[in-house]
């Protein structure tokens, strides 16, 4: 009888990975302390024109801190708590202050046109104490003063208040460490107030929106420091004046001179202790050499 040789099967290989279609976009995520004194605050996240296309990017949470995160009562108008670029909100209420809230804000990595557009304001401050008595007689009506000119830049200055400085000089004392929590440029005569904006310096990558010349950008009595400022020059303005910032910062540092639509911040991000704007005609040659 001769025998019957069978082949051996051939051993199963390995199934080959599923390939996966999904895509991973790398998020840049910052995280901002923000100290509130007692009253009540919005915070609302300001659309953009391109947020569908960033897939609702950036995003703000606003929340308590890990620690001591009990003095700040916070309400959002979205179930979730995402603040989207959609013009999102949420209401902080500081009933003693001050106290801690966490700002954290979630944007596409490497496109530096993603910051959020977040505004902070106070809608309602802590009622005062009884007012004053009244005197018994009124003194008599000083003689009319002359009237002031209009400074060309103002900025709110922690203990100061509202202090204002012509073009090229400084606003802002270095070495005082009094921080400026809001200022405003007034543009020149025959400008249109919409060819020159301007934003403050919020956080790493944290932007304030647009401020047409004449509007007030930044907080006042909320003792939140800028860090820094960005002014741009457009239209008729960009064409008849040149720009240049420069500032120094809480603990020595500076930054500048820039130029138009150059950001004004110190490496550091420390608070912002003094800035000069400069605001000159354009000679012929330069208007030349910018057309």
């Amino acid at each position: 009888m001769s025998a019957v040789k069978t082949a051996a099967a051939p051993a199963p290989q390995p199934a080959a990975p599923e390939q996966s279609n999904s895509i991973t976009q790398e998020l840049k995520v910052t995280a901002h302390l923000m100290a509130l004194p007692t009253g009540l605050f919005s915070f609302v996240n300001e659309g953009l024109p391109n947020a569908a296309k960033q897939g609702g990017m950036p995003g703000v949470r606003i929340s308590p801190p890990p620690m001591g995160g009990g003095a700040a009562e916070i309400v959002g108008f979205r179930a979730d708590g995402w603040l989207s670029p959609d013009g999102d909100a949420a209401l902080v209420r500081v009933r003693k202050g001050p106290a801690n809230v966490l700002v954290t804000i979630y944007q596409l990595a490497g496109q530096p046109d993603a910051a959020p557009r977040l505004q902070v304001r106070q809608l309602l401050q802590p009622a005062s104490g009884p007012a004053p008595a009244p005197e018994a007689a009124a003194p008599p009506a000083p003689e009319p003063a002359p009237e002031p000119v209009t400074p060309d830049v103002i900025a709110h200055i922690q203990g100061q208040g509202d202090v204002g400085a012509r073009f090229g000089d400084w606003l802002g004392e270095r070495g005082s460490k009094n921080w400026i929590e809001g200022f405003s440029i007034n543009a020149p005569a025959g400008i249109d107030p919409a060819d020159l904006t301007y934003q403050a310096v919020l956080g790493r990558g944290w932007l304030s929106p647009w401020m047409e010349a004449g509007q007030y950008c930044g907080s006042r009595g909320m003792a939140l420091p800028l860090l820094g400022l960005r002014v741009r020059l457009s239209g008729d303005a960009a064409d008849l004046y040149e720009v240049s910032c420069s500032a120094t910062f809480i603990g020595g540092t500076s930054a500048g001179p820039v130029g138009n639509d150059e950001t004004c911040e110190g490496t550091t991000l420390a608070p912002l202790e003094a800035i000069q704007v400069i605001l000159s005609p354009r000679t012929r040659k330069s208007a030349k050499a910018k057309r």
